[in-house]
């Protein structure tokens, strides 16, 4: 049986990046929490961990030792053509949310995925 966990994550704004990853990942607020440091999401179908952001007052200085990938596109076998046109919607989606796109990933002349920062900075891809 698989141990139940959490990602704890530190964050200038907590409430703003809980927003963001709650989009990002089809996320909702956690009921009930009430933290006025942080903020914490849920899977709302009880699959995957919940997540909290607590504030902090030192700015992010290094590259993320650990990160998020999104998959849009699910498990292969993939579609390339679908697969590349839902991974590019939703960079669009999360620029639209704050993030930033940094780079492109090919393999093969075929779009692997896209590297982005989320609003505070913190690496993740969409693949």
């Amino acid at each position: 049986m698989a141990t139940h966990w959490t990602l704890g994550c530190d964050a200038a704004d907590p409430r703003r990046l809980a927003a963001f990853w709650a989009l990002a990942l089809g996320y909702v607020d956690e009921p009930g929490y009430d933290f006025p440091e942080g903020a914490s999401i849920i899977d709302p179908d009880g699959k995957g961990p919940a997540i909290g952001f607590l504030r902090v007052s030192e700015p992010k200085t290094a590259k993320n030792r650990m990160h998020v990938d999104i998959r849009v596109a699910g498990e292969p076998p993939w579609d390339m053509m679908e697969r590349e046109q839902l991974i590019r919607a939703k960079v669009t989606e999360l620029v639209a949310a704050g993030a930033t796109a940094v780079s492109e990933e090919s393999n093969g002349g075929v779009l692997d995925h896209v590297v982005m920062y989320d609003p505070e900075g913190n690496e993740f891809c969409v693949a």
